[in-house]
């Protein structure tokens, strides 16, 4: 019976061996002929395969081991290939490093793990499997893993980054994927969690009790970054929040949920959460106090020439002033401008190189600021930020108009 069947089967393949003798032997085109209809065959027979749907694409019986070679060996060679020409700024700030971990646990860790915590079950279970990133980093450059963290990987469950033009918080990331393999569990809480941030076991502490149960974690996903005071960790890794305008918290949250405010960081976290519990979130920091920035102040002809920018503009220049929008004073504005006195100084810059750009978006007033921001130069962002730090939240009127001869001084 087998050897009938045999025969049978070699009868029907005996005309394509005629035809293949024939194209592949004898003059040059033939033979050219003979390799064309052999890649047609091989083209034909490989769809013809994938439409019979015998290719095993289940998880659950991984890659042949020459299949996962070749393709993290193609994995690797594009990223080196494709990162050449980027080049990489200094990431030893501590607080980028501290907004790369804030994001690290929120975004990367369920899937990659941190120190101290495992990868999760069903991560572990993807093909291919997201490796644990700290034994890892040692083979790669700082470019290529900005490459990874920005476009993702296709195939492979590796997200691109949700905000591609928020270059500076793939950077936050990559600074921090640099330090992850000097971290043993209590440094990643550390610089992951901070001090103040809800205890496994300790409930939340008193001034987040008079919140509902279910906005408690949530909450304490905000505390991770902006600290429990809402006054941000870091000394600028982060913006401070408390006793900031309502109405702009709330726009804002809206505007990041949408898409229509750019970060990766921050995107992913207002898309999770409900109207209801965007506007107890502003709220609840809305009512917090202040403290300000606690960073040294600048000197004072720095403070003067941001002072003279943000009360007067540079008419010369096509560049308005901030004041009649953002203060300081305690005039009726708008509560959709945010209040800026006493914030972070690395964080104003970075706005309003954001804005500069065109790269940050906003709520429905971010236009204004995207054609005030576009005419001042790098000194006078660094000028303004400085004047706005040093100034207390809400500030009284008469210590925002003091003369240029007289700068405010450190608290």
């Amino acid at each position: 019976m087998l050897q009938r069947a045999r025969h049978a089967f070699g009868l029907l393949l005996a005309p394509l061996r005629r035809a293949l003798h024939y194209a592949t032997c004898g003059s040059r085109r033939r033979g050219l002929a003979g390799l064309a209809l052999l890649a047609a065959l091989g083209a034909g027979g490989g769809f013809l395969y994938a439409w019979s749907g015998l290719v095993s694409i289940a998880a659950s019986s991984g890659h042949w081991p020459v299949t996962a070679w070749f393709l993290h060996f193609s994995m690797r060679s594009a990223v080196r290939t494709q990162s050449l020409g980027i080049k990489v700024p200094p990431l030893d700030d501590a607080k980028l490093i501290l907004k790369g971990a804030g994001h690290f646990e929120n975004g990367c860790s369920p899937c990659h793990g941190a120190p101290g915590q495992p990868r999760a079950l069903i991560a572990r279970q993807m093909v291919p499997e997201p490796p644990e990133l700290a034994p890892r980093m040692s083979r790669w450059e700082p470019e290529e893993l900005f490459w990874i963290v920005r476009n993702g990987i296709k195939f492979s469950a590796m997200p691109a980054w949700p905000a591609p033009g928020r270059e500076d918080e793939v950077w936050a990331v990559v600074a921090f994927l640099r330090q992850l393999p000097k971290l043993d569990a209590e440094g990643y809480r550390e610089l992951a969690y901070g001090p103040g941030a809800l205890a496994i076991d300790g409930g939340p502490p008193d001034h987040l009790r008079p919140l509902s149960e279910p906005l408690g974690p949530v909450l304490a996903n905000c505390v991770r970054c902006h600290g429990k005071d809402g006054n941000g960790r870091g000394e600028g890794a982060f913006p401070r929040l408390a006793g900031q305008n309502e109405a702009y918290l709330l726009a804002s949250l809206r505007a990041y949920a949408a898409g229509e405010r750019h970060s990766g960081i921050m995107q992913p976290i207002a898309a999770g959460l409900d109207e209801d519990s965007m506007r107890r979130l502003a709220s609840h920091y809305a009512a917090l106090p202040g403290s300000g920035s606690r960073a040294p102040v600048e000197k004072p002809e720095v403070l003067r020439r941001g002072q003279a920018t943000a009360m007067q503009g540079h008419y010369e220049q096509g560049t308005p002033s901030c004041a009649d929008c953002h203060g300081p004073d305690r005039t009726e504005r708008n509560p959709l401008y945010p209040e800026i006195a006493g914030q972070y100084s690395d964080y104003l810059a970075l706005q309003l190189e954001l804005f500069k750009s065109g790269t940050r978006g906003g709520t429905a007033y971010a236009h204004i600021m995207h054609s005030a921001a576009r005419r001042l130069t790098a000194e006078q962002i660094l000028e303004v930020a400085n004047f706005y730090a040093s100034l207390k939240p809400q500030a009284d009127a008469d210590e925002a108009t003091r003369s240029a001869g007289n700068p405010p001084q450190a608290r």
